[in-house]
């Protein structure tokens, strides 16, 4: 069995605690219109160009985001950094992409990982049906669910897809005894705004639990542009300017007086 991986990063400090190998699986049933990993939405290998600047010259050059791994050889990249995780209570974060998608791989790759006593993430959309999200889900140390919009409408026009499943996933995680972060993208002219953040507020307190411990806010940023220039695709957020922190005090202060531990950033 083999899954398709479009990114391994190390050092990474933001998925998860302590020093972290975070993998992106190839793949997203989402389409956000904010979607910053845009590499990661088709399921297969793709060509694009790269353009690579070269003693006063500008060289084409094809490369092809997405690689098969083995469990084995993902597990071997995962464990070079073992003494780190170690050392800092970290481990590996997988993230996408939405890794459910290869849910058959990553539920080997997680079994791997507990067998070598890694401390594992998974960073899900919780778009999957009960039966996988379940399943995986309760082999992880910690899951990051990133919550977009709570509207059905509004949420199918933003990333293609209903959330009723992924609700109905929060719902279960709520009360399935797994530690659990919420990540909230605060976009401009869409979730970033009082109705938004009082809908959301509403939501989060029908699913108060021990077990979700933190609301992370992640702000808008336009780190993504050079992406969709490389893979030719088109950038719908591409005049929406980045969010300052400073921005988005008034949305933690709103939801720290429902009760949660709120940060901005993750």
């Amino acid at each position: 069995m083999q899954g398709l991986i479009f990114d391994i990063k190390r050092f990474t400090i933001h998925d998860g605690p302590g020093i972290r190998t975070t993998v992106f699986f190839k793949g997203c049933p989402l389409t956000c219109v904010w979607c910053h990993n845009p590499e990661s939405i088709l399921p297969q290998p793709e060509t694009i160009n790269k353009q690579i600047e070269f003693d006063g010259k500008t060289i084409d050059r094809k490369e092809i985001i997405g690689r098969f791994y083995t469990k084995d050889e993902l597990i071997q990249e995962i464990l070079k950094d073992k003494l780190f995780y170690e050392e800092s209570k970290g481990g590996v974060t997988f993230s996408g992409g939405e890794p459910l998608m290869q849910d058959a791989f990553l539920e080997e790759t997680m079994l791997a990982c507990r067998a070598n006593g890694i401390h594992t993430t998974l960073d899900t959309s919780g778009y999957a049906n009960e039966t996988v999200f379940r399943k995986i889900a309760s082999l992880a140390d910690l899951i990051l669910f990133d919550i977009k919009e709570i509207d059905e409408t509004q949420h199918f026009h933003t990333t293609g897809v209903s959330n009723k499943i992924i609700l109905h996933n929060l719902q279960w995680l709520a009360t399935a005894g797994i530690q659990t972060i919420l990540r909230v993208p605060a976009i401009p002219g869409y979730t970033f705004n009082e109705a938004y953040t009082k809908t959301l507020k509403k939501f989060l307190q029908s699913i108060k639990s021990d077990t979700v411990c933190e609301i992370n806010i992640l702000p808008y940023h336009a780190a993504a542009t050079h992406k969709y220039m490389r893979c030719d695709y088109e950038n719908k957020m591409n005049d929406t300017k980045t969010l300052d922190k400073k921005e988005l005090v008034s949305m933690k202060t709103e939801l720290e007086q429902a009760g949660w531990v709120v940060k901005i950033g993750g």
